[in-house]
C-alpha cells in the first residue's frame, strides 16, 4: 500500500470521523471506490485522466463537508494541475479512406444490370395491359346483369324502405328513453360532485383555520449562528415534529437529542423523507452532510436552513424546544 499524502490523510480522517466507509462515499459521489482510495493514497495514476483528479477531489470534499477552495489552497502541492490528454492521431487514416473514388465502380455495375432491368420493365407493362382488358370485360358483364335484375330490385327496395321506416321509429323511441336516462344520470353525478366539492372546501377551510391558529402561537427563531452551526428556539406549541427530505442527492444525516442519543445516523437517499417525533425532547441536533436540496419542516411548516447551501455544504442545526404548557 502507498504511503498517505498529507491531503489523503486529512480526507480519510474526516471521512472516518463521520462514520463513512468508502462504499458509503461511493454512493454519495458516484465515484468508483478504487478512485476514492487512489485519492487517499495519493495514487493519481489510477485515474482515467489527469484532469479527473481535481474534479474527483472536489466531489470528495463536498460529500464530507470540507471547504473545497480552502483544501485546494492548503494542499496545492499535493494536487496536480489540470493537464489535457493527448488527442488520438487517426484523422489521416480516416481521410485517406474517404478520398478513394467510388463512382467509377458504381457506373460500371449499373451498365451490367441494364438488360435485366429492361426485360423486367417489359413484363410489367404487358401485365398492366392484360389487367385493364380483364377489368373492362368484368364491367360489361356487371352492367348486363344489373339491367336484368332492375325490376326485382325495385320491389326489394320498396320492402326494404318499409322495414327501414319501422326500424327508425323503434330507434327514435329507444333513443328518447336513453336520452332521458342519460340526463337523469348526469344530474345525479352533478349533485354528487357538488356535494363532494362542498365537503372538500369545508375540510380545507377548517384545516386552514387550524393551521392559522397554530401558526399564530408557534415561534421558531434564531438564537445564535457560528461557523457551520446554528441554534434555534422553538416555542408556543405542544408538539415538536421534525421532517427531513433530500430532493437532489443522497446525503449523510445524523439526528440526536440533547443527551447525544441518536434517532438516525445513516445515508438519506434522494427523494427520501424521514420524520421524527421529538415532543418529549428539549433539544435536537441535526447534522446534514450535503445540504443542497435538503428541506426541513417543523410541525409541518417549512423552515430555512441557516446557511446558503451553495457556500456551506455541511450544516448543523440545533433546535431547543420549550412546550407551550411549560411557558
Amino acid at each position: 500500500m502507498l504511503a498517505l499524502t498529507e491531503l489523503g490523510q486529512r480526507l480519510r480522517q474526516e471521512r472516518e470521523s463521520k462514520g463513512l466507509s468508502l462504499e458509503d462515499l461511493q454512493k454519495l459521489t458516484k465515484i468508483q471506490k478504487r478512485y476514492l482510495l487512489g485519492i487517499e493514497e495519493g495514487n493519481y495514476e489510477v485515474m482515467p485522466g489527469k484532469f479527473y483528479v481535481r474534479a474527483f477531489i472536489k466531489q470528495y470534499c463536498e460529500a464530507i463537508g470540507l471547504d473545497t477552495d480552502a483544501i485546494f489552497e492548503e494542499y496545492k502541492s499535493d494536487i496536480p494541475s489540470t493537464q489535457t490528454e493527448d488527442m488520438p492521431q487517426q484523422l489521416s487514416r480516416v481521410r485517406s479512406r474517404k478520398e478513394i473514388p467510388q463512382h467509377t465502380k458504381g457506373v460500371s455495375k449499373a451498365y451490367d444490370y441494364l438488360p435485366t432491368v429492361l426485360v423486367v420493365a417489359g413484363v410489367v407493362v404487358v401485365g398492366i395491359i392484360i389487367w385493364v382488358i380483364a377489368q373492362n370485360i368484368v364491367s360489361d358483364k356487371n352492367k348486363e346483369q344489373a339491367n336484368q335484375e332492375a325490376p326485382n330490385s325495385e320491389v326489394q327496395q320498396s320492402n326494404t324502405q318499409e322495414e327501414t321506416n319501422e326500424t327508425t321509429a323503434k330507434n327514435d323511441n329507444s333513443k328518447s328513453e336513453d336520452e332521458q336516462s342519460a340526463a337523469d344520470k348526469k344530474e345525479q353525478e352533478k349533485e354528487k360532485a357538488e356535494k363532494e366539492k362542498a365537503t372538500k372546501e369545508k375540510a380545507e377551510k377548517e384545516k386552514a383555520e387550524k393551521e392559522k391558529k397554530d401558526s399564530g402561537k408557534q415561534e421558531y427563531k434564531e438564537v445564535q449562528k457560528t461557523g457551520r452551526s446554528a441554534t434555534y428556539a422553538l416555542s408556543g406549541t405542544d408538539a415538536f415534529n421534525l421532517e427531513v427530505t433530500s430532493t437532489q442527492a443522497d446525503t449523510w444525516l445524523d439526528v440526536k437529542n440533547g443527551k447525544g442519543n441518536a434517532f438516525f445516523s445513516s445515508i438519506l437517499k434522494k427523494g427520501e423523507t424521514k420524520e421524527f417525533d421529538l415532543t418529549k425532547e428539549t433539544e435536537a441536533r441535526v447534522n446534514i452532510g450535503y445540504s443542497p436540496g435538503v428541506e426541513l419542516k417543523v410541525n409541518g411548516k417549512a423552515v430555512d436552513l441557516p446557511f446558503d447551501s451553495s457556500k456551506q455544504v455541511r450544516q448543523v442545526v440545533t433546535i431547543q424546544y420549550q412546550p407551550a404548557e411549560a411557558q
